[in-house]
């Protein structure tokens, strides 16, 4: 297989993900509420997964270590809640803004979690990232007029259940094979989402003839395809450069709102956005350890003057 297929299938699961937001707009558009979007997403998605199971590999495990697997799917479940609900009061264009905070609340994480201490290149990425992120938000030239706190507050819990995930996908399940992992945590994600909305919109048919073709689209895009995509090229490109092949999921998300929504950003903003896209870049880009020691001596000498 050609190496440029690796790195093109981590780009086109990332831009997956970017298409989400603009159609679950369009869904609220057309009526529909968040516990429609999000069921009929982990149910269409969640069965496509388990159908692409059926014809891949599998390895026999314990009904234990399903039951814990299954359950460290639930945070991605909740990013698609939290998500969703933000975007019920922020543009589709701002929602992905505090999504992409996953970036620097995933260090966090590390650092809490396995004393990962982060390196001085990822904390001038991470204050890069944060210039970035006030820029595209608007607030120096519209102040906080057109953000919903509530909507933010949703939007930042969904970065935080991002970075979750990412976290227990790197280290839970990983004797199994990729598809079934990805399907076992799809499975999760599922339970959680059918208990904080109970599925009653199924006993409706013509709402679940209605809601079909977003379900389909969205479990397929959101659920589905992602999994597949990365199982394939993550493990041939790397952590460093698989983060930056994924932050394709912003231009995506920005084209897509612009194109089918209509929505506008101003010049600063999209500053701001290249801005993000750099820090991600320069927090992942490869530093021999001459440059980390050249950057961790400037930085003692500066807090020490």
């Amino acid at each position: 297989m050609n190496q440029w297929i690796y790195p093109l299938a981590v780009f086109l699961g990332g831009a997956c993900f970017g298409v989400l937001s603009t159609f679950v707009k369009l869904a609220y558009g057309e009526g529909f509420v968040l516990a429609e979007v999000s069921g009929s997403q982990f149910i269409a998605g969640t069965l496509l997964i388990w159908l692409l199971l059926l014809f891949t590999k599998k390895k026999k495990i314990s009904v234990k270590r399903f039951l814990f697997i299954a359950l460290s799917g639930i945070p991605m479940g909740l990013t698609g809640i939290f998500y969703y609900q933000s975007l019920q009061t922020l543009e589709a264009s701002l929602a992905i803004i505090f999504l992409f905070q996953f970036v620097w609340i995933g260090t966090l994480l590390e650092y809490l979690i396995d004393h990962k201490k982060p390196t001085n290149q990822k904390l001038i990425a991470i204050f890069i990232l944060l210039i970035g992120s006030i820029l595209a938000a608007g607030v120096l030239t519209n102040g906080f007029s057109n953000l919903s706190l509530s909507g933010v507050a949703w939007g930042l819990l969904s970065a935080c259940s991002f970075s979750a995930f990412a976290y227990i996908s790197g280290t839970v399940g990983r004797e199994l094979p990729p598809i079934q992992r990805s399907a076992i945590f799809a499975l999760g994600g599922l339970l959680i989402t059918m208990v904080i909305f109970p599925p009653v919109f199924l006993f409706d048919l013509q709402t679940v003839t209605a809601i079909a073709p977003y379900g389909l689209f969205l479990g397929l895009f959101g659920v589905m395809l992602p999994p597949l995509l990365f199982a394939i090229g993550m493990p041939h490109v790397g952590a460093g450069l698989g983060t930056i092949l994924t932050s394709s999921e912003l231009p995506v998300a920005l084209f897509m709102s612009l194109v089918f929504l209509g929505e506008n950003l101003q010049l600063v903003q999209w500053i701001g956005v290249c801005i993000i896209i750099v820090g991600i870049i320069f927090g992942n880009f490869p530093v021999s350890k001459r440059k980390e020691r050249s950057i961790t001596e400037t930085s003692e000498k500066l807090n020490a003057s």
